[in-house]
């Protein structure tokens, strides 16, 4: 079993910026991806940002240019630095681990970000 601890979310206004941080333990097998999803009110959870443990990233879209994810395979550790954050990026952000090739799938508690005008 893995467990991920999640922290770093707030209330910040327009253009300000976040870093957010998830702490895995547990049997983490490599290869693993890690990434952060999001999930607004109404809306489906989407992927922002996703890492494998030799670095290889993927982001969505909407955040690429501002937010930067990284990881320190030594201390099974995930980042997501949030810069130039915008009001659509509000929403409540789960820290995910899924083993590449061993069973498991896990996620986060969750942090609430939210961005006001």
């Amino acid at each position: 079993q893995v467990q991920l601890v999640e922290s770093g979310g707030g209330l910040v206004q327009p253009g300000e910026s976040l870093r957010l941080s998830c702490a895995a333990s547990g049997r983490i097998f490599s290869p693993n991806a890690m990434g952060y999803y999001r999930q607004a009110p109404g809306k489906q959870r989407e992927l922002v940002a996703l890492i494998t443990d030799y670095r290889s990233r993927n982001y969505a879209d909407s955040v690429k240019g501002r937010f930067t994810i990284s990881r320190d395979n030594a201390k099974n550790t995930l980042y997501l630095q949030m810069n130039s954050l915008k009001p659509e990026d509000t929403a409540v952000y789960y820290c995910n681990l899924r083993h590449s090739y061993a069973p498991g799938n896990y996620w986060g508690q969750g942090t609430q970000v939210t961005v006001f005008a």
